[in-house]
């Protein structure tokens, strides 16, 4: 099982080297974060915290609160209430004196110089532009539009809900719309992606929740991968006997082409897809370019920084995310803006508790920045999470990164050993860790939001 006690004390990373205040300053240093999500919320608090609240911290948020994706997989199925994904930065403000700002950044100019920038922030016909030392981008990602199956320049309405929010009630209900006998049909983007157990998880609780509901139905799982990617053996074993009879497909490297116009509920919706592997779940035979019915499509397309970032310059030609210094979060082409959570390129997965971790080591490294101190030589940093199987029953993943001064990258480590390690998954998957997944849960947002 996760060790409570170790990934509470992960929560923490980097804290020893920022606890001391910038008194000594003519003017407190500003620092515009851009994005209330996991890693800018983070990231916002824990500047304020470590700094001794002598750094002027400003988020920049499109809505008044959070909606969490983590947990969101349990709202689709119906077993957690919406309202449990919602949070707000009432505390954040109350608490640590974070000034939260309403609005959409349209543009971030003038960083890489000593002076520092501005970050241009539109709320309706209001713009406003904030002054700053440095910036912290935190936006999240953007999905790929999926051609349309009968015009390919234009984008099909595509229900992912990757991003929690109104698409997790659309989801809902189309799931519980679905007739027996009908076919949920769900896809996996290539890596990486935000939460590499999340799709398998996705998978699980569906094929359960329409084993029990919905007779005769079965999940078609269409994996742009060569196999599962996130723990193999616990999901393998879910989808090979938990689900296997008639309940559950799974296609491995299968890539979605286009889909259909036919996105409401009651109609049935249509899939191209081109299938270059095979596996024993699948049906004998199956290659090539092939087109799916489903009563449901559920399509999670591929994955990269948002515009913003681009705009920001913090975003190479060609590439998807933003590459950066992992001692410190620094973007590699523009000095002072920093990027954290998912749109950020490194070794370490995007799922909200890595963002956690990468706020935390951003933060307490813009403090020493301030103070004309060197970033922690030597992070470290923690994922770990838990992942429903059925409705009673979760697994957990737990993985520790340390900073590589050789590849200059955060490699998994094996803290027994201490070299180079692997993912750990749990055993099997149990009721006593689904009842731990709601702490786990708790402590994480917690952590972030209060």
């Amino acid at each position: 099982m996760i060790d409570r006690r170790r990934f509470i004390g992960a929560m923490g990373a980097g804290s020893l080297m920022a606890m001391f205040p910038l008194s000594a300053l003519a003017a407190a240093p500003r620092v515009v974060v851009v994005g209330g999500g996991m890693a800018g919320a983070t990231v916002a608090k824990y500047l304020r915290l470590w700094s001794g609240k002598t750094i002027d911290v400003t988020l920049v948020t499109p809505a008044t609160s959070y909606t969490s994706n983590i947990m969101s997989n349990l709202v689709i199925t119906g077993q957690v209430a919406y309202s449990a994904l919602n949070f707000t930065y009432a505390n954040l403000t109350k608490s640590y004196g974070v000034k939260v700002v309403t609005g959409t950044v349209s543009a971030v100019n003038g960083f890489g110089s000593n002076a520092g920038g501005t970050v241009t922030v539109v709320n309706g016909p209001t713009s406003t532009q904030l002054s700053c030392e440095r910036v912290v981008l935190a936006p999240g990602v953007q999905f790929d539009p999926v051609p349309l199956t009968e015009n390919a320049a234009l984008a099909a309405p595509v229900v992912h809900a990757w991003q929690a929010g109104q698409q997790t009630l659309d989801l809902q209900k189309l799931l519980a719309g679905m007739p027996n006998g009908g076919t949920f049909v769900m896809s996996i983007p290539a890596k990486p992606y935000r939460c590499p157990p999340g799709p398998y998880e996705r998978a699980c609780v569906v094929a359960d929740y329409l084993k029990r509901n919905k007779p005769g139905a079965k999940i078609i799982v269409l994996d742009a991968n060569p196999g599962i990617v996130a723990e193999p053996t616990n999901f393998g074993n879910a989808f090979q006997s938990y689900f296997a009879a008639g309940v559950l497909e799974y296609w491995p490297s299968t890539a979605v082409v286009s889909a259909s116009n036919t996105s409401v509920p009651g109609r049935s919706q249509s899939v191209t897809v081109n299938v270059a592997g095979s596996g024993a779940m699948m049906p004998a035979g199956v290659s090539g370019v092939r087109t799916l019915a489903g009563d449901v499509v559920n399509l999670i397309p591929p994955h990269r920084a948002p515009q913003i970032a681009s705009l920001a310059g913090v975003v190479p030609a060609g590439s998807r995310f933003a590459p950066v210094d992992v001692l410190n979060y620094e973007s590699t082409l523009v000095r002072k803006i920093h990027i954290v959570g998912d749109a950020a390129d490194t070794t370490l997965p995007k799922a909200g508790h890595v963002g956690n971790q990468e706020a935390k080591i951003c933060a307490a490294a813009i403090i020493n920045a301030f103070k004309n101190q060197a970033p922690d030589p030597a992070p470290t940093a923690n994922s770990a999470c838990y992942s429903p199987i059925d409705s009673t029953r979760a697994s957990w993943l737990t993985v520790v990164y340390q900073y590589d001064p050789a590849t200059k990258k955060m490699v998994a480590w094996d803290g027994v050993l201490n070299q180079p390690g692997a993912p750990t998954e749990a055993a099997s998957p149990s009721t006593g860790n689904f009842s731990k997944m709601s702490t786990w849960y708790k402590v994480l947002m917690s952590d972030s939001f209060a």
